[in-house]
């Protein structure tokens, strides 16, 4: 229990900060106010392997900084824990891992007109529909989808392709659809409210990646029960185990992601046993435990500052 001084306080006792630059401003800005408590997510980093030496070192450089006015650190992934640790972003002991969780109810598949949606957003009733969940930026890689969903075809004439997201890459988007003729099997739905149902009339989830935290599409895809075949970056492989609940292929490798595309749309039998180890490996995602495992460090970053009975 918050002790009685504090609770009477009209001050924050906890700050706690989310992404690059937020987090590094809001962690300055907190640790300047005397905030007794500062804590900061990781769902991936600000620098990546992708950028100009100077540019990642800066980057690097400046969460060094800030984790020294950092009390505590969560982590979406474990791979991303090993990488601020091998880099000398704070200290382990500060280290949690908590899953960015879901409403795991929000996404179980519930009785649904599968064949209405799927004429809602432009696709055969009755053809294989890939589906991917992604804003269209660099980090995304999205024109891999497309490419990928050209090589598709030539084995699988009866599959559909539909991307919901938008972002600043959509004029390289169109250009790719129409440099890999698939105007008429990739549709472009924009930014959508309706996730869980796109994800319902689909057959497969798709994420092309060159980095991530931990993508929370691969929980919500695998609540849905939905293979995923996806780039092997980042903590994609701790969501995504290697032929059980879906396929993981290097980044930039859209050859790849089609050979593994083709083999789940050609075998039904697979696609399903994968959809019920998705539901079997889902739960660690649940929102509810994210928010039980994220109250216990608070509760213990105060105790530890005496400021929790």
């Amino acid at each position: 229990m918050l002790k009685q001084e504090q609770a009477r306080s009209n001050g924050p006792i906890i700050v706690h900060t989310h992404s690059s630059k937020a987090g590094i401003l809001g962690r300055t800005a907190a640790w300047s106010a005397g905030i007794p408590v500062i804590i900061h997510s990781f769902h991936g980093f600000g620098f990546n392997d992708y950028q100009p030496w100077p540019v990642r070192e800066a980057y690097v450089l400046a969460e060094k900084i800030a984790g020294r006015m950092t009390h505590g650190f969560i982590f979406v992934s474990r791979a991303n824990w090993k990488k601020a640790e091998s880099l000398g972003i704070g200290r382990p002991e500060q280290y949690n891992l908590v899953r960015s969780g879901i409403d795991l109810a929000e996404f179980k598949p519930k009785p649904f007109d599968r064949r209405a949606k799927r004429r809602e957003l432009g696709v055969a009733e009755d053809g294989k529909l890939v589906v991917m969940v992604a804003c269209f930026k660099p980090q995304k890689n999205p024109v891999d989808f497309v490419r990928a969903a050209g090589l598709v075809l030539k084995e699988v004439p009866d599959a559909w392709f539909v991307v919901a997201g938008d972002g600043e890459l959509r004029p390289e988007m169109e250009q790719a659809i129409l440099q890999n003729r698939v105007k008429d099997r990739v549709k472009l739905l924009g930014w959508r409210t309706d996730i869980p149902e796109i994800l319902w009339a689909g057959d497969l989830l798709v994420l092309t990646s060159l980095w991530e935290g931990l993508p929370r599409v691969f929980p919500q895809a695998m609540a849905a029960g939905l293979p995923i075949v996806a780039t092997s970056v980042d903590g994609a492989p701790e969501a995504v185990l290697q032929g059980e609940n879906g396929y993981l292929v290097p980044p930039r490798d859209f050859q790849g992601i089609a050979r593994r595309v083709v083999e789940l749309l050609k075998d039904e039998k697979k696609r399903a046993q994968m959809s019920k180890r998705a539901e079997e490996l889902v739960p660690e995602w649940d929102i509810h435990q994210m928010v039980r495992d994220q109250e216990q460090l608070y509760q213990r970053l105060l105790k530890e500052k005496g400021l929790w009975n």
